[in-house]
């Protein structure tokens, strides 16, 4: 389909236009970006929201469609729920000019839903940061709207409890103070999302809390802890992460699956093959997704570099979050205990 009917078809409102036409925004250059935009002011509100959320949901789901271009031009839409699909949107897109923009979202947009979608959108680029992919002092500039979000005592716990699981990526000493103010805060919410960047931070400083949650009385709280055993790679958390996956909860069952086979191990296998036989087809397939994950990371480790027990074996078992105060600084790798 041509972009001159692309567009005509966007303009007609008497009917709803198909996906196809969505289609014809892939890859557009700058000339049609403006067109396009010059367009975009002329449609109903109603028009231009389903426009960008059906944009966002083809972008996840055909990796071939290409709309940041489009997504890049709606963050400055007047409508929030526009701007908010947008930075979802161009969830893989990893230029870190982004980064300005988003902190500046982060900072001054009106809307809570945008400025938490902005938090999430930034701790991208922290990790690239991390990873040396980006300069430091890009990736400093959101790393510094993250933290002014975290301290502000006025801003939305929506908003903030995103900037503390995208703050985990920071290996900076003061991210753990940060996790740990938001697991000791009286709103489940925050809490579910400081185990998240528990999980996320990759520090097995946390591990005892991680296991402890794991029995937790809060659905919310199980599930995140569930998801962290995973990232964390812990072992002893197999055998719980078993009876998780016997839960009532159906998003618990398949995060525990799913955990099982970052862990890896042949328990973790066992309890994965019998799922193969689910009379579930969503716990078939999760548990089939996990053996993948699971067979990846064995053929990563074929050939070792190094023993893992031994790696296991960082002097961090002796973590006790349940038996002292913190009393050591945020360098000292014996934790809390």
């Amino acid at each position: 389909m041509d972009f001159e009917t692309v567009l005509a078809r966007l303009a007609d409102t008497r009917k709803e236009p198909s996906l196809a036409v969505l289609y014809g925004l892939s890859d557009l250059s700058r000339d049609q970006t403006q067109r396009f935009a010059a367009l975009w002011g002329d449609l109903p509100l109603a028009r231009r929201r389903w426009i960008a959320r059906n944009l966002m949901e083809q972008a996840e789901e055909r990796v071939e469609l290409y709309f940041n271009p489009i997504f890049r031009w709606l963050l400055g839409d007047q409508d929030a729920q526009v701007r908010a699909l947008a930075i979802e949107g161009l969830w893989e897109d990893e230029d870190p000019a982004l980064i300005p923009p988003l902190a500046r979202l982060l900072r001054e947009d009106p809307d809570e839903t945008v400025r938490a979608a902005a938090a999430t959108a930034l701790g991208r680029f922290l990790l690239l940061g991390e990873m040396g992919e980006i300069d430091a002092p890009l990736a400093l500039v959101g790393e510094k709207a993250l933290l002014a979000t975290i301290h502000s005592p006025d801003e939305a716990i929506s908003v903030r409890r995103r900037a503390v699981e995208a703050i985990a990526y920071s290996s900076e000493s003061g991210v753990r103070d940060i996790i740990r103010a938001a697991y000791y805060d009286e709103d489940e919410s925050m809490r579910a999302s400081a185990i998240f960047a528990m999980g996320r931070s990759a520090d097995r400083y946390w591990r005892n809390a991680v296991l402890a949650e794991l029995k937790s009385s809060l659905p919310a709280l199980r599930y995140e802890a569930a998801r962290a055993c995973g990232e964390l790679e812990l072992r002893e958390a197999v055998t719980d992460l078993a009876a998780l996956a016997e839960e009532e909860d159906f998003e618990i069952r398949q995060i525990a699956l799913w955990a099982l086979g970052r862990i890896g191990g042949n328990e973790a296998r066992r309890i994965l093959l019998g799922y193969l036989h689910s009379d579930n087809e969503a716990l078939r397939e999760a548990a089939d997704a996990a053996l993948e994950e699971l067979a990846f990371g064995e053929d990563a480790l074929s050939f070792p570099i190094y023993d893992l027990d031994d790696a296991d074996d960082d002097g961090e078992d002796d973590l006790d979050l349940w038996e002292a105060d913190y009393v050591a600084d945020d360098d000292d790798e014996e934790g809390w205990g």
